[in-house]
């Protein structure tokens, strides 16, 4: 199975292969997105490590239990042969509708394949008002004329 744009990257394949993550986890298909990373792929990911497609995607179920009304924008910050730099931030509210802006940066390797194989995360959670949110298209896809981080000067 191959998932293109494969390595190595040039900044237009890296930017493609960014936004189809970004639409991927807009979507929040556990299942669907464990399928982009390889079968031994392993992460870092706040302070869990998971490894596999089935700790993956149990760790992404767990994930939008409590980040409810989730709404994500990546976008590429460097890339080389077979690694891409993104930073990112998400909206999100908990069950007892406080909402949080979390901010990070993740590094991506790649196998042959164009699956992702090395995923590390660090993030940060900054509580916010519900008026201060910047997120605000329909669950799903973000639209292509929603501004990005950079437009939003985030």
């Amino acid at each position: 199975m191959t998932r293109p744009p494969l390595p190595p990257f040039t900044e237009e394949t890296a930017r493609i292969k960014i936004r189809a993550a970004e639409d991927a986890w807009n979507g929040q298909d556990p299942g669907k997105i464990a399928q982009a990373y390889s079968p031994d792929s392993n992460w870092r990911n706040r302070s869990e490590f998971v490894n596999g497609r089935t700790e993956i995607e149990g760790l992404l179920k767990r994930k939008w239990e409590r980040e409810l009304d989730y709404r994500l924008i990546k976008e590429l910050w460097a890339f080389t042969d077979n690694r891409i730099a993104v930073r990112f931030a998400y909206e999100s509210r908990d069950a007892e509708n406080n909402w949080f802006r979390s901010y990070g940066n993740e590094n991506w390797e790649f196998d042959e394949h164009g699956l992702m194989q090395h995923r590390i995360a660090s993030i940060n959670d900054v509580a916010i008002k519900e008026t201060d949110r910047k997120f605000h298209w329909p669950l799903g896809r973000r639209p292509d004329d929603h501004p990005g981080l950079s437009e939003l000067g985030l």
